[in-house]
């Protein structure tokens, strides 16, 4: 048998569709080897915690593999919540905290999050960012061993950044050897945010150190403590590392047994594990025989025992260390494909590559983990279909939807028009028993299924990485926002929704909206929005109605409150709506409803002028009072 290695795609496999794209475009660049390169280098640069280098448009931050905090557990077991600000107040982590209700907080490994807000908060750490930042296209963040999770951390951290102050930078996290980091909360925050494509964790087959975190560690925790040892002096000085630590066979051997059995537990729960970490993002495995990459939770974990399986104690330990072989191999060799496979030719090309995938990982067709691996293989495409048929289908499905959509839009028509003059808000708020209304708030409820559904899909990794990215879908949701929002704002406030839970922007909107709001922003604007001629067919702000409804709250509290500094606080917010409604409506940003002469806008402005004009009448008088009261 030749020894070369093989990167296998299997591109109908539905479930390897992306992360296979992500590992070809990597073992055919220069991004692995450069990113080892750096590992080393950090880790060789000890106790200095990173480097940071630039190669033309792309900047490289790594992370060495022996940081440790002082008084950290050796057995990783204290996990804690990942922060949302910074000691000095700034945003951290906030879009991974978008939970569902009930869910779990999202929960880090106390040590790994500690190692990461030092050299965060170190000056030379955030000046370096600040210039890579102006000075490259695309930033990769990487890391051997424990500089693994920091890169992670900090690949979080600038995506949440970027998030909300220049979506045009790109991230790339690549990790080696990385023990896991958080829980399965943070895993899901992270396929929420469409961020999985961002981590590539490469894992050689029988590491130990990637798999740890997946057992109890108390039981063992005074024979991590010596392992650890072992490989950080290893990492730093090779030859003295096999000399200083003397190395005890029985411990390993316990060690690697405990983690083996407890990550076999994993495999057996499935989705039903207990256990506190997941995995998250792309896992680049790599033998001597080739490298396969997989992105599913669950089809992670199961390679990760059969691999480890097939293993041995030393193997466990040494494996943790040969890294720099695995990525030379794959970065010299990866054109290459195999022009063979054992036994006999499958009878189609999708076993072909289930097979070349099985001979790739490094498992024989003669080991008996290498039928489960198959069917940890096969089992990706029976997960769903593929992102861009699952994307294709819900294009169909939206075709099919349009009519409940046309229907909402001729019945704002008809308000718009009507004899009432009060406009499409109103008119859904005050509506009666009609079939019409009924129809049109049947129709609000599927629009809001169908949109609800798609983002399930985006969350669940089962659409394009870049789907929130297409014009299409960027511009039908926007379209569904601005026509139905407004309909559910007036749902809120007819049935006082808002006297129990509070204001509909902060208490009642839908988290779908808020997703919306994200694809809009990171949208490609090439060209400069024209000055409206002639109202807006729908209000540009689609939660201009929530902020009037806030006014006539806030109206009806001036008047009732005798407090002159409450008083001045509820007209300066009243001012600040005023002047914000006046430049949408001059600007013509808002529909002809809003201007509509028995609309709620038009209602409280009346009202709001002629409490004002009050006011300054009032005002000169009650001057005039005091400064008579104080002459003396």
């Amino acid at each position: 048998m030749a020894n070369r290695i093989f990167l296998v795609t299997i591109s109908n496999i539905g479930r390897f569709e992306t992360s296979e794209m992500l590992a070809d475009f990597l073992a055919s660049t220069p991004l692995l080897s450069e990113s080892w390169r750096l590992c080393n280098l950090a880790t060789a640069n000890s106790p200095k915690s990173f480097v940071v280098d630039q190669v033309g448009s792309i900047g490289y931050v790594a992370f060495s593999g022996t940081l440790s905090v002082s008084g950290s557990d050796p057995s990783f077991k204290n996990l804690v919540r990942l922060p949302v600000h910074d000691v000095a107040g700034n945003y951290l982590f906030v879009p991974l905290h978008d939970q569902n209700e009930g869910e779990e907080p999202v929960m880090v490994q106390g040590a790994l999050l500690r190692i990461f807000e030092n050299i965060y908060s170190d000056p030379s750490f955030q000046n370096q960012m600040s210039t890579l930042m102006q000075t490259s296209q695309s930033i990769i963040f990487t890391g051997h061993s424990i500089g693994g999770t920091t890169a992670s951390l900090a690949a979080l951290w600038l995506l949440s950044y970027l998030q909300s102050n220049s979506p045009n930078l790109s991230v790339l996290c690549i990790t080696f050897g990385s023990p896991l980091l958080g829980n399965e909360t943070l895993s899901r925050a992270i396929l929420r945010e469409r961020w999985g494509g961002k981590f590539c964790h490469v894992v050689s087959k029988y590491d130990l150190m990637p798999r740890i975190l997946f057992a109890p560690l108390d039981p063992i925790a005074p024979l991590i403590k010596p392992l650890l040892q072992f490989w950080h002096l290893y990492m730093t000085s090779p030859h003295l590392g096999l000399l200083a630590v003397q190395r005890n066979d029985e411990n390993e051997a316990e060690i690697f047994k405990f983690v083996l059995v407890h990550l076999g537990r994993s495999v057996e729960a499935g989705e039903e594990a207990t256990g506190v970490f997941r995995p998250f993002g792309n896992y680049f495995f790599c033998s001597e025989d080739g490298a396969i990459c997989v992105d599913n939770v669950e089809s992670v974990i199961k390679m990760m025992y059969l691999l480890l399986a097939t293993g041995s104690p030393s193997c466990s330990i040494e494996d943790h260390l040969k890294y720099g072989d695995y990525v030379e191999r794959i970065s010299s060799q990866f054109l290459e494909r195999k022009s063979f496979m054992e036994g006999e030719l499958p009878e189609s090309s999708y076993e072909a590559g289930v097979v070349m995938a099985l001979q790739s990982s490094g498992i024989s067709s003669q080991q008996p983990v290498a039928g489960p691996a198959k069917e940890c293989l096969k089992a990706a495409r029976r997960m769903g279909r593929t992102p861009n048929l699952n994307c294709a289908n819900l294009a169909i499905k939206l075709s099919k939807i349009n009519p409940y959509r046309a229907e909402i839009e001729w019945y704002k028509a008809l308000c718009d028009r009507s004899d009432d003059q009060m406009g499409y808000y109103d008119s859904f708020k005050r509506r009666g028993a009609s079939k019409r209304d009924s129809r049109v708030n049947l129709n609000r409820h599927k629009l809001a299924q169908f949109w609800d559904n798609v983002i399930d899909l985006m969350e669940s990794n089962q659409l394009p990485h870049d789907f929130h990215r297409h014009g299409k879908w960027v511009y039908s949701s926007q379209s569904y926002k601005l026509l139905v929002e407004p309909l559910d704002i007036a749902e809120y406030y007819r049935t006082g929704m808002h006297h129990s839970k509070g204001h509909y922007i902060n208490h009642g909107r839908e988290r779908r909206y808020q997703i919306f709001d994200r694809w809009w922003k990171g949208r490609d604007v090439r060209d400069e929005e024209n000055k409206r001629s002639k109202f807006a067919s729908l209000t540009q702000d689609t939660c201009f109605w929530a902020q009037v409804e806030e006014a006539r709250g806030l109206l009806d509290d001036v008047g009732n409150t005798r407090d002159p500094s409450l008083s001045a606080l509820l007209w300066e917010k009243m001012d600040s709506f005023a002047s914000y409604a006046k430049k949408l409506v001059e600007t013509k940003e808002v529909s002809v409803d809003v201007v509509a002469k028995n609309s709620s806008y038009s209602l409280w402005l009346k009202d709001y002028n002629e409490l004002k004009s009050q006011r300054e009448q009032f005002r000169p008088q009650f001057s005039g009072f005091m400064n008579r009261e104080i002459v003396p």
